[in-house]
């Protein structure tokens, strides 16, 4: 059963209550005021204060020394309670801000995660051994504030107040095809080419084809006999003929295997966002991975 503390009759100072503690062990206002670092008139007007906020007596002066009176030595245990805590605190804080070595997670869609993201998880695991990273794979944005993943590639800005976003760069969808089926389509020249073209459907919500239409393309539905949530599955089917896949440039450009259909058509552009939550800020190992993410994804 958690029992709620009443904070207002906590009466005095926990500073004072540290100068108490160190001066206990210490035996002196000097040797307390040396391992403080503070000037003694300082150390001992907070020890007073101390006094006067308790209303109770905590030292007699025995020749140059200080020698707790029975309230003090009372009071001493639960004062050195508060220290011990305190250093835990402190201890557990510098932990989570400081260690690079523990885990962490990143987010990416499929084909994100094997192209872009696998080459940079190496590079990192040389850079950083202590660190073990769980690549998520997930073509939906990977919930941050409830810690499906610590670190996201998002193709869209966050709204979350919890969260913080940098943007890469933007991206460009081009339009692919195997060589192969460029030729059964008779070498298409103009959009209006393609309007018997099949292509491989990568939403239920019909934003492709809006989106292919919007570049005068003039598809229906019928244009999209194939339809799949993976884009491994989506290039791979590319690759093999059956029909016309769009993808990152990038990535694309970079599998001998497929050619542009229609070079010149203007391409879809997208952003890239590097998402992750505001903890970012204090940990040392988030944002280690998040500017290194940064860094090699603008390459």
């Amino acid at each position: 059963m958690h029992i709620c503390m009443d904070w207002r009759a906590v009466k005095f100072d926990w500073n004072k209550a540290r100068a108490f503690l160190v001066t206990a062990e210490e035996g002196s206002l000097s040797a307390a005021a040396r391992a403080l670092g503070m000037a003694q008139p300082t150390l001992g007007r907070q020890v007073e204060g101390l006094e006067q906020e308790l209303g109770v007596v905590l030292f007699e002066r025995v020749g140059r020394g200080l020698t707790l009176t029975p309230s003090g030595m009372e009071l001493l245990d639960h004062v050195r309670g508060m220290g011990e805590a305190a250093g835990r605190v402190s201890l557990t804080a510098l932990g989570q801000s400081q260690a690079l070595e523990g885990s962490i997670s990143i987010s990416a869609s499929e084909i994100y995660a094997t192209v872009l993201l696998s080459p940079i998880v190496a590079k990192l695991r040389v850079e950083e051994p202590g660190i073990q990273v769980e690549i998520v794979v997930s073509n939906h944005a990977s919930d941050l504030l409830r810690r499906e993943a610590d670190i996201a590639i998002r193709h869209f800005r966050p709204t979350e107040p919890d969260l913080i976003a940098k943007k890469i760069g933007m991206a460009d969808a081009i339009l692919y095809a195997a060589p192969s089926y460029i030729e059964k389509l008779g070498h298409p020249a103009k959009p209006n080419d393609l309007r018997h073209a099949d292509f491989v459907n990568m939403d239920r919500n019909g934003m492709m084809l809006k989106g292919l239409n919007s570049l005068g393309l003039g598809l229906t539905e019928a244009n999209f006999p194939l339809l799949t949530e993976s884009y491994l599955v989506m290039w791979e089917l590319v690759k093999q003929g059956a029909a016309i896949g769009i993808l990152d440039a990038y990535i694309g450009d970079a599998e001998p295997d497929v050619v542009r259909v229609l070079p010149d058509l203007e391409p879809l552009s997208f952003p890239i966002w590097l998402v992750a939550h505001r903890e970012l800020t204090t940990s040392r190992r988030i944002r280690r991975v998040y500017d290194f993410l940064i860094e090699e994804l603008k390459r």
